[in-house]
């Protein structure tokens, strides 16, 4: 492919510059870009606005959602330099062992959180609500996998807040969307109960959830989850005070999409980056 294409660079190659941190060439950012339009189908589909969450999630907030309790090793704090690194860092030094000072905030490791976070104490009315958005998603992983584990990635969803019926009802439109959308790519998934990465193993969150999954994952052949459907339950609505009129605190669900693990699928199952991009732009949206 031609630089005229915006799809080549002429004899470079963009190379990692730590663990978990991959750029993307021209093909695969072509990827990326084209996977996500279709992604926004499930958006579509269900009548869901885009959005845009915050950036930060405040720590006091994620603690009232039993974030840190159910992942403290995930998390990744937003640290500013404390005034005596100044100095430091004007003539150069390196800023590693410099102090930090805390903000009080977290970098998402989830694109729901912000938007949950958001809604705390308001009324959406007995119709319910979706929301669709797109944001960098940060985790603190034990190690790193090319695009199957990074440091950051592209996380998309469509979240769904109201009646119980209609949470269950916004899971099983998302998990059609994500076979149909899988067939159309040529990609063959896998679905079946998530085991996340609970910190405590043996604590009430994780024993409830190895007896009653609420998260199901759709994984490529090397076991890649690349998306997943997620049942809250009225956990979420009862925590942040989130009503459905007079049908109190909201039930909520979310379907979401790993971007770049999507990348990866498509690359495994159809050989090359360059395949694999012929093959996306040649289904319909």
């Amino acid at each position: 492919m031609s630089t005229a294409t915006g799809t080549a660079l002429p004899d470079i190659g963009l190379r990692s510059p730590g663990a978990g941190l991959v750029p993307l060439d021209p093909v695969r950012t072509a990827l990326l870009h084209g996977l996500d339009r279709l992604l926004t189908g499930l958006a579509a589909q269900l009548s869901a606005p885009e959005v845009v969450g915050p950036p930060l999630l405040p720590a006091e907030g994620l603690a009232r959602l039993d974030y840190f309790r159910n992942f403290p090793h995930l998390g990744v704090s937003a640290g500013k330099f404390a005034p005596e690194s100044f100095d430091g860092l004007a003539v150069g030094t390196a800023p590693t062992g410099l102090p930090l000072d805390p903000t009080g905030y977290l970098l998402p490791s989830a694109t729901c959180y912000g938007l949950l976070l958001s809604l705390e104490g308001q009324d959406i009315g007995v119709g319910g609500l979706r929301l669709s958005a797109t944001g960098r998603c940060f985790r603190n992983e034990s190690h790193y996998d090319g695009l199957r584990r990074l440091w950051g990635f592209t996380m998309r969803e469509v979240l769904y807040l109201g009646s119980r019926e209609g949470a269950v009802e916004h899971l099983e439109r998302g998990g059609e969307f994500v076979q149909g959308l899988a067939g159309r790519l040529g990609l063959t998934l896998t679905r079946a109960a998530a085991d996340d990465p609970f910190y405590d193993k043996g604590g009430a969150r994780a024993r409830l959830i190895s007896l009653d999954p609420v998260k199901h994952e759709f994984s490529a052949p090397d076991g890649t989850a690349i998306a997943s459907v997620n049942r809250h339950r009225n956990f979420f609505g009862e925590r942040l005070r989130i009503r459905a009129g007079a049908q109190g605190p909201v039930f909520s669900s979310c379907v979401a999409f790993g971007v770049e693990r999507w990348v990866h699928a498509m690359i495994l199952t159809h050989g090359t980056p360059e395949r694999a991009l012929q093959q996306l732009r040649g289904i319909r949206t």
